[in-house]
């Protein structure tokens, strides 16, 4: 397994050596059980997986490299170089300037460029657009390009299949950095059409069914859609990909349904269905995966409330949130200052997209109850291990009779040697 070089300061004496523990003795990934880190009147179970994935660890890496090869030049980031503030306000602090927003809206003008500049290529990659704006400005965007591999799988993926006349499904946030990229990535390939969520899936269904109009089409999925898109000739052969880091199951979810749907229109049977929906496989990443199972696992135990730390416009990380909530009350936090005491936590609500407080958060604090408080810990794959062990110091600081964190540790590695 490939080591990166990345800041010590992202790292954690505490959960930084407990992941490579778990790691070694879990070389295939099959054992999704959380981690029990018993204080006596608190417990944290830490999920199996979460925190810096392969993609990011490269793309932080990378984005520190250039800072160190030129101190004498000035150096953008295309947009956020991944969805974390703390890592994103660092490189800032360290004179990176931003281009644009996350929405693609632009910040530095292309104008202010020089030649010399340098200019890093975040972890979502980026349009082809934006690639031949920056090489007509004679900035090389290959050297600091830190596009995630399993993004260029997509592409690649929707690539293969529009060169067998087949039209791209992509399954994702259309307003996304990553999703904007395969789009026009995609388009290059075959026609292209965005779903968001199930729900537009079943609206497309309903162009493909021939059940609404084309005029209604254009207008319903405007800005989704390639140019020249014919919902008559581009939707009878399809093949869905998707935004790396959606639920696997809403994505299989999507396939799965608009498959049936080319079962019922074309009447197929048995190897009769390629002829019409391709078989994309899944082009979910393997930290996604990895991280979303390892909730699934982790919710399969009794806790009082779940806490997921990362950046509020990480797709990733909003998804495990969602998982959460389903089973526990759940706070979604960017880092342990949003614990604002032992009674009150500002956290974000996914659903009118912004931050509140909640009271008495933590049960029986302070009780006479000898329950241990339970609590369900886990973050997505942009959040850096210091953030989650600062959030861990936190909340054991409110019981001042939890065992030495040294003690825990020891125990939780010795009791599996």
């Amino acid at each position: 397994m490939k080591s990166f070089d990345i800041p010590e300061y992202y790292r954690s004496s505490i959960v930084t050596p407990l992941k490579e523990f778990r790691r070694k003795r879990d070389k295939l990934k099959r054992d999704f059980t959380p981690t029990l880190l018993d204080f006596g009147p608190i417990r944290l179970l830490i999920a199996r997986h979460f925190g810096f994935c392969y993609g990011v660890e490269n793309a932080v890496e990378i984005a520190y490299k250039a800072i160190a090869e030129n101190p004498d030049k000035r150096i953008f980031l295309l947009s956020e170089m991944i969805h974390n503030p703390d890592v994103n306000a660092d490189l800032q602090d360290r004179g990176v300037q931003f281009i644009m927003d996350t929405s693609g809206r632009q910040i530095t003008p292309w104008t202010d460029l020089k030649s010399d500049d340098v200019v890093i290529i975040p972890a979502f990659g980026t349009t082809l657009e934006t690639q031949n704006q920056l090489a007509s400005l004679g900035l090389d965007v290959a050297k600091y390009d830190t596009t995630c591999p399993f993004v260029e799988k997509v592409w690649n993926k929707a690539n293969q299949i529009g060169q067998k006349d087949y039209t791209v499904i992509v399954h994702g946030k259309p307003s996304h950095e990553e999703t904007r990229a395969t789009f026009s990535h995609s388009k290059e390939a075959a026609p292209t059409v965005v779903v968001k969520d199930m729900s537009q899936a079943q609206r497309l269904a309903k162009y493909i069914l021939g059940e609404l109009s084309p005029e209604q089409f254009y207008t319903e999925f405007t800005g989704q859609y390639s140019a020249g898109f014919d919902i008559d000739r581009d939707l009878q052969r399809i093949g869905v990909v998707n935004q790396t880091t959606m639920l696997a199951s809403d994505t299989q979810g999507i396939a799965d349904y608009l498959k049936q749907v080319m079962v019922q229109k074309y009447d197929l049977a048995g190897d009769e269905i390629e002829n019409h929906f391709a078989n994309t496989r899944d082009t979910l990443c393997y930290a996604t995966n990895d991280n979303q199972d390892a909730t699934y696992a982790l919710l399969t135990y009794p806790a009082d409330f779940a806490i997921v730390a990362g950046g509020y416009n990480s797709s990733n990380t909003s998804h495990i949130v969602e998982l959460c909530e389903e089973k526990l009350p759940t706070y979604f936090i960017e880092s342990e200052q949003k614990i604002l005491s032992d009674r009150l936590i500002r956290h974000f609500d996914g659903h009118t997209k912004q931050e509140i407080v909640t009271e008495n958060f933590i049960p029986r604090l302070n009780d006479s109850d000898e329950q241990p408080v339970t609590i369900a810990l886990t973050c997505g794959a942009s959040c850096p291990d210091a953030v989650v062990e600062g959030i861990l110091l936190k909340l054991i600081s409110f019981f001042p009779d939890a065992r030495p964190i040294s003690d825990v540790i020891t125990n939780v590695m010795g009791e599996n040697q």
